[in-house]
Order: C-alpha cells, then sequence, then structure tokens
C-alpha cells in the first residue's frame, strides 16, 4: 500500500507541479453525490479527485505547516461533519483517493462511511484466520 501511495504521490504532484492529499481508501459516501471528478493515473491503478475525507491521508510537511490550523481546530472540538476543517482544504487543494481501495475502514456496513466497494472480504478474512 504505502509504496503506491508514494510512487503514485511522486508521479501526480510532479504532473499537477503542487503537493496534495491521499486517502488510501474509496468510501462509498464519495459515490453519494452526482459530483464530477477527474481520474488520474497513478503508479498500478487509478485515482479520482475527491473533495473530503476522513481523517486518514498522506500529504507532505509543506501541507501540514500551511494547513496546520486547520489540522488543530478539527481536534478541538466535535464537528459536523467531523472532517470539517480538513474538508476545508480541499476547496482550494488537490485530494485523491484510489480505484480500488487501498486500505478499508471497518464500520458498520450501513453507514454513511460504508465499506469499500470491489474488495472481496470474505477472502481477506479467510486468508487471515487464525
Amino acid at each position: 500500500m504505502m509504496e503506491e501511495m508514494i510512487a503514485s504521490y511522486e508521479r501526480i504532484s510532479s504532473q499537477l507541479k503542487k503537493d496534495l492529499f491521499m486517502c488510501p481508501a474509496d468510501y462509498p459516501y464519495l459515490y453519494m453525490n452526482n459530483q464530477k471528478t477527474n481520474v488520474l493515473i497513478g503508479n498500478k491503478r487509478h485515482w479520482r479527485t475527491i473533495d473530503r475525507t476522513l481523517c486518514t491521508f498522506m500529504t507532505s510537511k509543506v501541507f501540514i505547516d500551511k494547513y496546520w490550523n486547520n489540522f488543530y481546530n478539527n481536534c478541538l472540538d466535535r464537528h459536523d461533519p467531523f472532517e470539517k476543517y480538513l474538508n476545508e482544504i480541499y476547496e482550494k487543494e488537490f485530494s485523491i483517493s484510489p480505484l480500488k481501495s487501498l486500505s478499508v475502514h471497518m464500520t458498520n456496513i450501513n453507514s454513511s462511511y460504508g465499506l469499500s466497494p470491489f474488495i472481496d472480504y470474505k477472502k481477506i478474512w479467510d486468508e487471515n484466520s487464525v
């Protein structure tokens, strides 16, 4: 997973000539709006532009420094949505997620976050049984 994220970050950010945010999961809630997106070619998979993430992402130190107040404010209190101050960043900066997901967020299947599509969860479960 990290190899794909790092190689894709290097490829895509160099093409865009700017830093970006990468979310490793493809969440079902990203499909709930009829929203235009761009599909980008990463290292070994496609990535699409998104305008929100949960709290798992990869970015540059430049962006950590630049948006430190957003990260800090996000942790001060519970917001609706929780990621309110993170999502404000994505109004100005590129954020992308993979097609298909590199990670999964284990949650109630009926929640708005749901399980990442196109993942064979039964196969993963069976391969990791003790």
